[in-house]
């Protein structure tokens, strides 16, 4: 049997009016025209809170009014200016796609998701999953995958609780590679019990097929059964909360 290797993107998601908003590169320049929409955040701007102020606002243009033009040049100020964490993830998030009006680059998305992830805070540990995803498949490092940094950036998204970045180091440390990551299955098994206790249904997949075999450590079949069964537990959680979903 083989073990699963799932890659996922996390991004950031927009939420509820179209109207033409000119942003200019100062939140302070905003001041006149936000008073009529949202004053508050305007003068969070100008106060020692402005870096949320700013996020708050692009929050706005992008949720509310959905002028994405305006939200990516909130976030690029925020984020180039200030370096505000979560607008340099959903600039980031931007690049991905080209929403906005931003280029569609991939390499620009990781600068903006490597800045995010150092800044810490919230959207730091997503950050920090998709600085790994993009080093891991080489598409934001001229198509050479660079497996060190996905290394590090998946321990660092892992340790703030993310649980595809523990699954993603389990599969890592599953099959190694040709440019010095050796296999390591003992690593490998730790990442995948690390990831099904934060709830990823193929880490506990991976990590009760590691128990029945004997990979990483010795064979333990009463460990590979309640793995086993906390996979199943989970998988029937998920096709619960998709069919809520869906009524």
């Amino acid at each position: 049997s083989s073990f699963w290797i799932i890659w996922g993107w996390s991004t950031a998601s927009s939420v509820t009016k179209r109207r033409t908003l000119k942003v200019t590169r100062s939140c302070s320049h905003l001041l006149h025209v936000l008073t009529l929409i949202q004053g508050h955040v305007s003068v969070s701007c100008l106060t020692r809170c402005f870096r949320s102020g700013c996020q708050r606002l692009a929050d706005y243009l992008e949720g509310v009014k959905k002028n994405y033009v305006s939200s990516a040049q909130v976030l690029k100020h925020n984020c180039e200016t200030h370096g505000h964490g979560e607008s340099c993830y959903k600039l980031g998030a931007y690049h991905v796609t080209g929403k906005g009006g931003v280029a569609e680059c991939l390499k620009t998305a990781y600068s903006c998701f490597l800045r995010s992830c150092r800044a810490g805070g919230k959207k730091s540990t997503d950050a920090c999953h998709n600085v790994a995803l993009l080093a891991h498949d080489g598409r934001a490092m001229e198509g050479e995958p660079d497996l060190s940094a996905a290394r590090e950036y998946y321990e660092k998204a892992c340790a703030g609780g993310f649980a595809p970045s523990c699954f993603n180091l389990s599969a890592l440390y599953i099959n190694g590679n040709a440019k010095g990551l050796s296999p390591d299955m003992n690593l490998a098994l730790r990442y995948a019990n690390r990831a099904c206790e934060l709830g990823h249904v193929w880490g506990c997949a991976n990590a009760s097929r590691m128990y029945k075999m004997g990979d990483g450590t010795d064979k333990d079949e009463k460990r590979a059964e309640e793995l086993k069964n906390r996979a199943r537990e989970l998988h029937g959680l998920e096709k619960e909360r998709q069919l809520k979903f869906g009524e």
